[in-house]
C-alpha cells in the first residue's frame, strides 16, 4: 500500500528532476535546430558556383529553384523562430501553465511542417537535378555544377536535422502537455 501511495504521488511528470529533465532537452533541441538551419542558410548563400554549358557562362544558385526559394525561407523562419521560442521557453520555466505548453506544441508543430514541406520539395527537385527524369527528357544537371548540388546536398541534410530536432521538440512538448492534462 506505501508503495502504490508513493508511485501515485510521484507520477511521470512530478518526479522533481523531470521538469529539469524537459528544459534542458527543449533548450538543447532548440539550439541545435538553431544552428542546423543557420548553416543551411549560409551553406546556400555560398553555394554559387557560375559554369559554362555550350558555350553559355551561367550562375547557378539557389535562388534558381522555388523549391530551393522555399526551403531557404523555411530554414529562415526556423532560425528565428526557434530564437524566439527558445526566449519563450526559459520563460515559460518561471511560470508555467497548461495553455503556455499548448502554445509551445503549436509552435512546434507548425515549425515542424513548414520545415519538411521545405525540405521534401527541395529533395524532389534534388533527386531530379543530380539523377535526371529520362521519361520527361530531363538530365541530370550536377555534373555541370558540382559545388553547388555538393553543397545544396549538404544544406538539405542539416534541414533534416533541424526537421528531427522539431519533431523530437514536438513529442517532447506533446508528452508534456499530456502529463499535465493527467494532474
Amino acid at each position: 500500500m506505501a508503495v502504490e501511495t508513493a508511485a501515485a504521488k510521484y507520477s511521470s511528470s512530478s518526479w522533481p528532476w523531470s521538469n529539469k529533465r524537459f528544459f534542458v532537452a527543449q533548450i538543447t533541441l532548440r539550439i541545435l535546430a538553431t544552428a542546423f538551419s543557420l548553416a543551411a542558410v549560409s551553406l546556400m548563400i555560398t553555394g554559387t558556383q557560375t559554369v559554362l554549358v555550350f558555350l553559355v557562362q551561367m550562375k547557378v544558385t539557389y535562388s534558381s529553384s522555388s523549391a530551393w526559394r522555399f526551403l531557404f525561407g523555411a530554414n529562415i523562419v526556423t532560425c528565428i523562430l526557434s530564437v524566439l521560442s527558445l526566449i519563450f521557453v526559459c520563460l515559460i520555466s518561471l511560470s508555467a501553465s497548461h495553455m503556455k505548453y499548448f502554445l509551445l506544441f503549436l509552435h512546434d508543430m507548425v515549425t515542424m511542417v513548414l520545415l519538411i514541406s521545405g525540405c521534401a520539395a527541395a529533395s524532389a527537385i534534388g533527386y531530379v537535378g543530380k539523377y535526371g527524369e529520362l521519361k520527361m527528357g530531363w538530365g541530370p544537371v550536377c555534373g555541370f555544377a558540382p559545388k553547388f548540388c555538393n553543397r545544396s546536398t549538404i544544406s538539405l541534410v542539416l534541414s533534416y536535422l533541424a526537421f528531427l530536432c522539431y519533431m523530437g521538440l514536438t513529442i517532447l512538448s506533446a508528452h508534456k502537455l499530456l502529463s499535465r492534462a493527467t494532474e
